[in-house]
């Protein structure tokens, strides 16, 4: 999906976040976050009907508060971040009679996946300096297992450490550019 459209719309990343929750042991969840991520929004319409969006992760970036946890994550076995040191998304802002939701293209760990997820638009406001600032909200989930993440690990009881589902959400504001 090729736009060549100049994007009229950008992630503002200081007033943006991109968090995700695993199951542990099946009882619980281990949270986390990346830091560093970009993209960009093409739209002609006020509600960002048929919105063209395209953005990037650093995979680098994946924090959860325990270093030997981001290493783990970052490694071979899950993220592979020298091999795979972005998660990409090109795709369309939709509007449904439920609302919008976010349809297209997820990469991760060169595994390429059509995902379809619901999303919140929260409106446009001005910012502080007159800046025309847009908000939207995402959650949603995705199977590691369907991006070739395959790590399989039982206790000793049989309890699986990690689950396969990825619930992702997601906090943007978009800062419009100036032509």
């Amino acid at each position: 999906m090729t736009n060549t459209t100049k994007p009229n719309w950008a992630i503002d990343p200081n007033h943006s976040e991109i968090q995700f929750k695993v199951k542990h042991l099946m009882i619980s969840n281990v949270s986390g976050t990346f830091k560093k991520f970009s993209g960009t929004v093409n739209s002609q319409s006020d509600d960002f009907t048929d919105a063209q969006i395209n953005f990037e992760i650093d995979t680098n970036s994946v924090d959860t508060n325990q270093p030997e946890r981001d290493t783990h994550l970052k490694s071979p076995l899950f993220l592979d971040v020298e091999k795979f040191p972005k998660i990409t998304f090109q795709g369309q802002l939709q509007k449904t009679n439920k609302g919008h939701q976010l349809v297209g293209n997820l990469t991760l760990c060169a595994v390429t996946k059509n995902v379809t997820m619901p999303v919140e638009f929260n409106g446009i406001g001005k910012g502080r300096f007159n800046d025309t600032r847009a908000g939207f909200e995402l959650n949603g989930t995705i199977n590691r297992k369907d991006f070739g993440l395959n790590f399989s690990l039982l206790t000793d009881t049989g309890s699986i450490v990690v689950g396969e589902d990825i619930k992702l959400h997601m906090d943007i504001q978009l800062l419009q550019q100036t032509v």
